[in-house]
Order: structure tokens, then sequence, then C-alpha cells
């Protein structure tokens, strides 16, 4: 580590980037398919955000687990799921995360921990609490550390109902549950500064008696450390907290999103000054740890990634009238 001024080794920052490259990549690629009309239903893209989710994320293991949001993606993929998987699941083919039968906003992968991208607002709060209390169960058991759990909402969603209930029973139960708000500005296209009281989502957690903070949600290095300290606290019995995440993103609420809530140059302004890679480039490269070449590999190497996700996507063959009813409790 030495001459390394950051907490993470050369091998994490690379990874660090490397997974918020690939969320950057995958996302801008649907941008550009989804207009094409290759892409069936409704699309939410999490780029601009890529630092937050990856911070966070890179405290996991398989055992912890996290609920997403309608703009999942970017949790998928931190989470370690499968981008080539995950892309057949968008484009609704067999061989997708949830078989092509969930699409964007259901992906999911129990066997890495992700419960699912959720397109109820808030929805995944309280199953955050049902896996928070079995994890705390499990230790009490064995006498270790607790795996975590961790709910991710919008600003638009942290006005649930669902969610401020969650908030509450975490509290009550003293659960190992991390209830991240990504404040991007704007739920849907109403602006936060309108549809929240509250000057800090921290206020809220206080009035739950949970302990909060607020980070730079465009910086990876602050949203990595404020997350290693609470999800490290929750572990070892120390109960819920919330973290705010301050944030942009550099899309619509959806695909076709006009955006004239926008303020005249503000796309423009968030592009140059608020790009959470630029960031992190300028900090690893400016201090010697990283070269400019390696990182240009890892793009190089990311995008024949998503290349190799949306040939194979394509290909994939559509489910069929009898894989309906399967993996689904109903039944007839």
């Amino acid at each position: 580590m030495a001459g390394n001024p950051f907490p993470q080794s050369r091998e994490q920052l690379l990874q660090a980037y490397r997974t918020m490259r690939t969320i950057r990549e995958f996302e801008e690629r649907l941008h550009i398919d989804f207009a094409r009309g290759d892409i069936p239903g409704f699309v939410h893209l999490y780029a601009g955000e890529e630092a937050a989710g990856t911070g966070i994320i890179m405290h996991l293991t398989d055992g912890d687990r996290i609920a997403s949001t309608h703009r999942g993606h970017g949790h998928c993929i931190a989470k370690g799921v499968d981008p080539v998987a995950m892309m057949k699941e968008i484009y609704g083919k067999k061989g997708g995360s949830c078989e092509g039968k969930g699409g964007s906003m259901h992906i999911a992968d129990l066997g890495k921990g992700m419960m699912g991208a959720n397109g109820i607002l808030g929805a995944g709060a309280p199953l955050v609490c049902g896996a928070a209390l079995a994890a705390k169960f499990r230790a009490q058991k064995t006498g270790g550390p607790s795996d975590v759990a961790i709910s991710f909402v919008g600003d638009g969603a942290s006005n649930q109902g669902t969610f401020l209930e969650s908030l509450n029973l975490a509290a009550v139960w003293n659960l190992p549950a991390i209830f991240v708000v990504e404040n991007n500005g704007y739920a849907e296209s109403t602006s936060r500064d309108y549809g929240v009281a509250v000057d800090s989502y921290v206020d809220r957690a206080t009035g739950f008696g949970l302990p909060g903070v607020t980070v730079d949600g465009t910086d990876f290095f602050a949203v990595h450390e404020a997350a290693g300290e609470i999800i490290e606290r929750a572990r070892r019995g120390g109960g819920p907290a919330l973290l705010e995440c301050k944030m942009v993103r550099f899309h619509g609420h959806f695909e076709g999103d006009a955006q004239t809530y926008r303020a005249p140059g503000e796309l423009e302004d968030i592009r140059s000054n608020h790009d959470c890679l630029k960031k992190f480039t300028a900090a690893v490269t400016g201090a010697g740890v990283l070269t400019a070449a390696e990182l240009q590999a890892i793009d190089h190497e990311v995008l024949g990634l998503i290349e190799r996700a949306v040939a194979e996507a394509k290909a994939a063959p559509l489910p069929t009238q009898a894989d309906l009813l399967t993996d689904v409790y109903v039944r007839y």
C-alpha cells in the first residue's frame, strides 16, 4: 500500500472502476437499444448514480441481501448478477435472470443475495426487514456477526408509508438493516424540494430512533467510507441506520421522458461536473495509484462484455406458453 492514499487496495480500486464502468456502459447501451425499439416494456436507467451502488455493495457478500427499485440495474450488477443474463431478461428472453418473464423492473438473483428490483415504490423496505430479522436469528444461533439487509429507495419512495413503517419496525426490532435513500433530486418529475418537508433524510431517521448520515453520492470514496461504518455497526448488533446519497441521474425518470422539468443547462452541468466516473478516474490517476492505460483496458473489456450480452440476448428464444406458470406460486 506504499504510496496509496486510499483505504482500498489497487485491486479493490480496479474492481470498483470495473463495476461502475460496467453499469455505465450497460445503461448507455440500453438507452440506445430502447430508442431503436428493440426492448419491450419500460426501462429506468441508473447512469450517473454508479458510485452509490458500487460503494455500498462492495462491503457485502452473497449472504447479505438487498432489495432494489424500478431503477435497479446498477444494484444488480454491483451485487454480482450476470450482465448477460440481465440483458436477456430485459429483452424478455429465455435464459434471462428470471427466464425473461420479469423484465427490467423485476430482475432478481437470490443466489447473489439480490431479492429483486421492484416496480412498487418503497416495497423493498419491508422485505428487507424480513431478511434482516432472519439474519439476526441466524447470528444469535452462531454467535458470530450478522448478515445485513439493505433497502434502496429513491427520494420519491421515501414518502411512502411502507418505507416509514419499515424504519420504525427495524428500530423496534433492532434489525441489521440499512435504508439507503438515493436522492437524485426528483420523484419522477417532482422536485425533492417541493415534495419533502425536511431538509435532510437524516431528520426522518432521527424521528424513528435511527442514526443517519448524508454523503455526496457522486463521490465513491465518501459513499464507501460511510457505508462501511454503518454496515459493520449493523453486523455487530448495533441496529439499523439510514444513508442518504445525494446524487444525479443522467437520463429521465424513464426512457422517453422529455425532462421538461429540468432547468436550462442542468443536464449538461451534471454530466460535465458531477460524473462519478470522472471524479473517480481523476482521483486515482492523479494520485498515481492507477494509470489511464489500466482504466482504458477495463473500458475495452467492458464494451466487449456488453456487445456479447446484447448479441446473446437478441439470439435467445422467447419464453413459450409452457413456461407461463413455471417459477410462480399460482396454481390452477
